[in-house]
């Protein structure tokens, strides 16, 4: 297997982002976004998905969380793409059901590299902390778009905002890391196509 990892640094207006992915890492993560939810969701996505993640963003919090989120979002999915290189010798698919205290979250995966974002996840509140949960979409779509991967979420139970955006970052994860593992009776790209 080739080395899977990827660097990506990103300057707009708004944001610089630093991040490094390994996908087959060992769980490991050092993140200094300047918000403090998600960096609490991304240790747990490294850890989850077995990857080591590095990310180093400096942006414009003076206005809010959005860019921030959603940049480093499209530096992860961009990474994962990268990382990734032709897709071949992939599982490509994986999906996740994961609980949560009272939360319950289905998450599934195609690594088939059309993206696709399917969000049935309400969040039932609009704050946590001084996070705003509304940023969680964002931030998935823009993995799933700049990753090239069709990525669905749904939410079937949870009365909790954390418990539920926390199960659904960890959800993602492990779905992630079953899709993107290597399958040792796949020789070359899991399409019937020849190429993804």
């Amino acid at each position: 297997m080739p080395d899977r990892t990827a660097e990506i640094a990103r300057k707009t207006r708004e944001t610089d982002i630093r991040l490094r992915l390994d996908l087959d890492g060992s769980g490991r993560s050092t993140t200094r976004t300047g918000v403090g939810f998600l960096d609490h969701m991304l240790d747990g996505f490294a850890r989850h998905g077995s990857c080591d993640l590095d990310v180093q963003c400096e942006g414009d919090l003076h206005v809010d969380d959005h860019h921030s989120t959603e940049d480093v979002g499209i530096c992860l999915g961009s990474a994962i793409d990268r990382a990734l290189g032709d897709r071949s010798g992939i599982r490509r698919y994986g999906h996740a059901i994961l609980p949560m205290d009272e939360a319950l979250v289905l998450c599934a995966i195609d690594l088939g590299g059309r993206p696709f974002f399917a969000w049935e996840a309400p969040i039932p509140s609009p704050k946590v902390g001084t996070f705003d949960t509304e940023l969680v979409p964002e931030f998935w779509r823009s993995v799933a778009t700049l990753g090239r991967m069709n990525l669905h979420v749904r939410v079937l139970s949870g009365s909790n905002a954390h418990h539920v955006i926390e199960a659904i970052f960890k959800g993602l994860a492990r779905a992630l890391r079953d899709a993107w593992e290597p399958d040792p009776r796949c020789g070359g790209v899991p399409s019937t196509k020849g190429s993804l």
